[in-house]
């Protein structure tokens, strides 16, 4: 893929880690939208695509969805980002920040100024030049939409995704939101150096040492992954788009659509076991809004 990106292998670990760290996650609410609840969750039959696009589907049947992004105090690295939730800009134009094509999948897309993450970061007393390290669930639209915010940062994702970023907008991809001369990183999970951890079949470890994971849980997107956290008490998994809705995870349903069906039920059967490891872990799902009304504003 031609961009002004010059992507690099990851050097793990990653400066600031701390003996025995815990982190403080922080979740952050970015926008919203509405989609047909048989996008998310399959519907069989001859014209189920139809009802998975919303054609027919009444109004009570769509889901009102979050748009996140998340916080990460590290003791020792500072403030970190997992996704970058939208730009500031798609509260007045989105179409100039999505593109045409990948904004007809945001049905209903609101956002206000203040939901902006730099915006909701100075809130927090938090200067958004501090954020050193952007970690990328993945780089559909709606999570890389404000990667433009942060250009001093090291931008660190899977390099199986940097890869399927070039699929383009009919993938959910929109090239003008990370086509810049930042610092990418790449997590190469196919490599020797990837480890196992706690029912994923591959992970690394961020700052080396045990507080921020990167597990690998491709399927939604080719090279997905979502994030592990280490908290004083508890551990948090912040699923991505690996799983919409947290009865994706319960029930083995998968959603209408995945960039890999094989792969996504991998992924699932990965953080089951996670889960049944962790009985105690905080599970969060990218666009559950249920899951995300039950979320506080700082787990620590």
């Amino acid at each position: 893929m031609a961009t002004a990106a010059e992507p690099r292998p990851a050097q793990l670990p990653l400066p600031g880690g701390r003996r025995r760290a815990t982190v403080r996650f922080h979740p952050l609410l970015t926008g919203r939208f509405i989609a047909p609840r048989p996008w998310f969750l399959r519907e069989e039959g001859r014209m189920a695509w139809r009802r998975a696009l919303g054609i027919g589907v009444p109004r009570r049947e769509w889901l009102d969805v979050p748009v996140p992004a998340f916080l990460v105090e590290h003791p020792g690295a500072g403030p970190v980002l997992i996704d970058t939730g939208l730009h500031p800009s798609v509260a007045v134009k989105p179409q100039e920040n999505f593109g045409r094509l990948p904004l007809r999948a945001f049905k209903d897309l609101r956002m206000q100024p203040e939901q902006a993450v730099p915006a909701q970061l100075r809130a927090r007393g938090v200067d958004p030049a501090r954020v050193e390290v952007v970690v990328m669930t993945h780089l559909h639209v709606d999570h890389a939409s404000a990667i433009s915010e942060f250009p001093h940062a090291t931008f660190v994702l899977s390099r199986t995704e940097w890869d399927a970023s070039a699929r383009g907008p009919r993938h959910g991809y929109a090239q003008r939101q990370f086509d810049h001369a930042f610092d990418y990183r790449l997590l190469d999970f196919d490599g020797p150096d990837a480890e196992s951890f706690a029912g994923f079949g591959r992970s690394f470890d961020l700052f080396g040492d045990g507080s921020m994971r990167c597990v690998y849980s491709p399927g939604h997107t080719l090279g997905h992954l979502s994030v592990v956290l280490r908290l004083s008490g508890r551990e948090v998994l912040v699923a991505g788009d690996a799983i919409y809705l947290r009865r994706n995870l319960d029930h083995m349903h998968l959603p209408y659509r995945t960039a890999d069906e094989h792969l996504f039920s991998r992924s699932l059967r990965e953080m089951r076991e996670y889960v049944r490891e962790t009985p105690d872990a905080l599970v969060v799902p990218s666009h559950d809004w249920e899951a995300w009304e039950e979320l506080t504003p700082v787990y620590g």
